[in-house]
């Protein structure tokens, strides 16, 4: 069996190149053939090769430059080329119109695995431009893995393709946090609530939102939001103007080594996201992993709110809505056999759903059928009712 990874672009930073990343390296180290094929996001840009292990490497192909999201790499068409008829299976992580173009042009015959992370929302352009390829490329998918059941029944363009649509959830590694050093960040707050946010600081994060719901809580809180981005000066003249300076703290970019501190000190997590370009959040599992509840937000059609199960592992209240941000921080934290509850649920939802293993084996698993030409049965079944009731919830 000797697969490839398609997809964006390396070094990661981004979800779905994270999980790229964690597919290919996890699967080679079972000693299966997994490659990833993608360009380079280095600066200035050159194709690399980067061995992984025995069997499995990424190779990253010359970038020429980036147009509405997408990176512009002309060798990645001419390497797949190249390259695709030694592998029984390319599986490939939408929406990425290069890798796309790729595939559509390489003469491959072999099975192909779509993996949909997400609907193209923001790029309108890009998706008028893009959608013939688009349909092509989920005709040609021999299986669809959405990352959450709602997102893939939910999305516009899958409605016709459902049949030969699995749910493959994302998985991670737990969050170990180091004891001295989350004491440390709690004591420098005072050992008040800290409500946590991770994110870029752009429009669909929603992080005003979670502001404005600062102003509502009592200085028992302290909100800290890690990130930065275009709209950082923005939020921070939110701040001022709210005057809330010392319950709100923009903490700025935090590196990967310090992020298991803060998820470990943390209260709670808060993801205050508007729009479906937050399809999943993987800042969420991560913050579970730590016993740490979730404050997230009911976006129509995203998975967000289906990672994070209502009344189980946190909260979900609709989006933009600061009054019910507050509130439910307020209720989560009101006393602490609520708040252990909130605590033992998001646990027990990591480890039942969103380990790294799960989400290896799970995929190896569909690779499997998939070559043996079985009927295609899906690891993770979740009830009927509980992807029709989130629907309704979010629909509301």
């Amino acid at each position: 069996m000797r697969i490839l990874q398609l997809g964006k672009f390396y070094p990661i930073r981004g979800g779905v190149e994270k999980v790229m990343i964690d597919l290919t390296t996890g699967i080679s180290r079972r000693g299966i053939r997994c490659d990833m094929l993608c360009a380079s996001n280095r600066r200035p840009s050159k194709g690399f090769t980067e061995v992984l292990n025995d069997f499995g490497a990424v190779i990253a192909c010359r970038t020429w430059f980036k147009c509405c999201a997408t990176m512009i790499s002309p060798s990645l068409i001419t390497t797949l080329r190249r390259i695709c008829h030694d592998y029984d299976i390319i599986h490939v992580h939408h929406p990425d119109p290069m890798v796309a173009l790729a595939l559509y042009l390489s003469d491959y015959r072999g099975q192909v695995v779509l993996h949909w992370h997400s609907d193209i929302v923001k790029q309108q352009l890009t998706l008028k431009l893009y959608q013939p390829l688009q349909s092509w490329l989920i005709r040609r998918a021999d299986l669809i893995l959405g990352t959450t059941p709602i997102y893939t029944a939910e999305s516009p363009f899958l409605q016709r393709t459902q049949r030969k649509i699995h749910c493959l959830p994302i998985g991670v590694l737990p969050v170990n946090p180091d004891s001295d050093a989350v004491q440390a960040i709690k004591t420098k707050y005072d050992n008040r609530k800290i409500i946590f946010a991770l994110g870029r600081h752009v429009p669909y994060k929603g992080f005003e939102y979670l502001i404005e719901a600062a102003a509502l809580l009592s200085d028992n809180y302290v909100v800290l939001i890690g990130g930065e981005g275009p709209l950082t000066d923005d939020l921070r003249a939110q701040i001022q103007r709210l005057g809330i300076s010392h319950r709100v703290h923009l903490v700025g970019h935090i590196d990967d080594s310090d992020l298991p501190t803060y998820y470990g000190a943390a209260t709670l997590f808060c993801l205050p996201s508007v729009q479906k370009t937050e399809a999943f959040a993987i800042v969420q599992i991560e913050a579970m992993s730590c016993a740490t509840p979730i404050v997230a937000t009911n976006i129509e059609g995203s998975g967000v709110p289906w990672v994070n199960a209502h009344d189980i592992s946190g909260i979900n209240v609709p989006p933009c809505d600061a009054e019910a941000l507050a509130a439910a921080i307020r209720r989560l934290t009101h006393d602490r056999p609520t708040y252990q509850r909130y605590s033992d649920g998001a646990l027990e939802r990591y480890n039942s759903i969103f380990t790294l293993d799960r989400m290896i084996d799970g995929c190896i698993d569909y690779y499997k059928q998939l070559l043996a030409h079985e009927t295609i049965s899906t690891r993770f079944t979740p009830p009927i009712s509980e992807i029709t009731t989130q629907i309704n919830l979010c629909n509301e």
